[in-house]
């Protein structure tokens, strides 16, 4: 947001962040961009591991191994990824000392994603794995992930990323990386949870061809790129002389996409006919331990008519016949309990507010602030305009139904 208002403000107002001829540095735009676009990356990565990490142990059938050792290294990588991003610009011709710094933090943080990846496999050996299409989704994550880690290792190397850089063996090393953490997870929570979310399940048939076809055009696609970068083929350049013998892995690769595409379409095909007439769910067709499970699926508007109390980090596997739950609530109302932060003993009940468009009106002014301040600074003024009716609404008007705080003990 930063770099986006500084570059507004050169164009729009005169400022000069960016401009050399007027004491700018365009290399400070570099700095601004990678310090938000790589931990970004990881950031996106970090729900991905949360997906795996239920979906391994409901299908290896047992809990978690190292399940501290998982968290610990979640959080390690979040923190870690903010001091990575000047290895994208080792050819920018900063110094030699500064880039060394930079190379051992972008090698330090795959320690951390090893620990998680070791922890998901140590689970699967001691377990007895069902490869439903979920867990082949996350069998496939961890394959291409492994890959593009492998390459990352690589470009985190001064003098080999100094004969990468802009080649396609950078977009073979970004496209592992990224198909492989975001998209093979994206895949396999879907299968998981599309019974949840609809009652039916997804025709597994169909789901393990989603699976091979998209796995296998992932590495027909983007494998070849790794080739086609040391060969010299740089990146965005719109066509290339036929001699250089590009041809041929191109072509392979062309051939990759397709076979992606018709998984995609597949799949899509997959949910259209699962949606209409797929086998009924149940409430927990793969006999998941997390709480989600343990009510019918679809849920009811209500989620729970009495809300659980959980016994263990694994709430369904560990509640006992004589589990209490908690009783009392308002029913007219949306009304949640508050616990202890300790201890998680019960402290009050806490009712949400009701309804309320002004948020939605609240994001609209903003979305237009933004937005058309990158055309004109007196978009900032119109979204000011717009933006306090909708704050006066949602803070002043709709206070009195915001419901409030009662302690635990006082009847509903």
């Amino acid at each position: 947001a930063l770099a986006s208002a500084m570059l507004a403000m050169d164009r729009l107002v005169g400022t000069q962040f960016f401009n050399p001829t007027e004491g700018g540095d365009p290399l400070l735009w570099q700095h601004l961009f990678w310090f938000f676009g790589h931990p970004e990356v990881y950031i996106m990565f970090l729900p991905s591991t949360g997906i795996i990490s239920e979906i391994v142990p409901v299908f290896a059938r047992r809990k978690m191994f190292g399940h501290t050792a998982l968290v610990l290294a979640l959080v390690a990588t979040g923190f870690m990824s903010f001091g990575l991003w000047v290895h994208h610009m080792f050819t920018t011709g900063l110094p030699q000392l500064g880039q060394s710094f930079f190379t051992a933090a972008s090698l330090m943080i795959a320690i951390p994603n090893s620990v998680q990846i070791f922890c998901w496999i140590a689970t699967l050996w001691a377990g007895r794995p069902r490869f439903a299409t979920p867990l082949l989704f996350a069998l496939g994550f961890i394959f291409i992930f492994v890959l593009g880690g492998i390459t990352g290792v690589m470009v985190a190397s001064v003098p080999f990323d100094q004969q990468a850089h802009d080649t396609y063996f950078i977009v073979a090393h970004l496209h592992y990386v990224q198909i492989g953490a975001f998209v093979f997870p994206l895949f396999a929570g879907f299968y998981y949870w599309f019974p949840k979310i609809t009652g039916r399940m997804l025709s597994e048939r169909l789901g393990k061809w989603n699976f091979w076809l998209f796995f296998v055009g992932t590495n027909v696609t983007f494998f070849p790129m790794h080739f086609l970068g040391l060969m010299g083929m740089t990146r965005r350049v719109y066509t290339y002389l036929p001699g250089y013998g590009w041809g041929p892995l191109n072509l392979l690769a062309s051939a990759g996409a397709a076979v992606i595409t018709a998984s995609v379409l597949l799949f899509l095909l997959n949910v259209l006919v699962s949606l209409r007439g797929g086998a009924p769910a149940g409430d927990d067709p793969w006999g998941a331990p997390t709480l989600e499970w343990g009510t019918a699926s679809p849920p009811p508007t209500y989620n729970f008519l009495h809300i659980p109390v959980v016994q263990g980090l694994y709430a369904l596997w560990e509640r006992t016949a004589d589990a209490p739950v908690v009783a009392g609530m308002e029913t007219r109302r949306r009304e949640v309990l508050l616990t202890t932060v300790l201890d998680a003993e019960p402290d009050a009940r806490y009712a949400h507010p009701g309804p309320s468009i002004a948020p939605l009106l609240c994001a609209g002014a903003v979305g237009v602030t933004f937005i058309g301040g990158i055309f004109t600074p007196w978009a900032f003024v119109a979204g000011a305009v717009l933006l306090f009716p909708a704050l006066l609404r949602w803070m002043v008007t709709e206070d009195e139904h915001a419901g409030g705080r009662v302690p635990a003990e006082e009847p509903a």
